[in-house]
């Protein structure tokens, strides 16, 4: 089973440790969508709300502020509740 790992509002010393304002910026209205990840991707919400839910899994409810990794493989809907604003890294 795939998981998502999370780290909650992490700091601005973490955020520069990763140099997460260097990674490329991705944005998408409210909608639903599934997704699958050919490779791993680590995330950090600049703004928004959304629910992932992995295929046979819990739902996770990210927010502005939180940094989220997303395991290779792992199959999903997303469900975007407040526009969204995310930094990402594949890989």
């Amino acid at each position: 089973m795939h998981r998502i790992h999370i780290e909650r509002a992490i700091s601005a010393e973490r955020q520069t440790e990763l140099g997460i304002k260097r990674w490329p910026v991705w944005e998408k209205e409210v909608s639903t969508f599934p997704w699958t990840y050919d490779c791993s991707e680590t995330c950090w919400l600049i703004e928004g709300e959304v629910i992932v839910t992995p295929n046979g899994g819990k739902p996770v409810t990210m927010y502005a502020g939180d940094l989220a990794t997303f395991p290779a493989g792992m199959s999903c809907t997303w469900q975007i509740t407040a526009p969204l604003r995310k930094h990402f890294q594949f890989g």
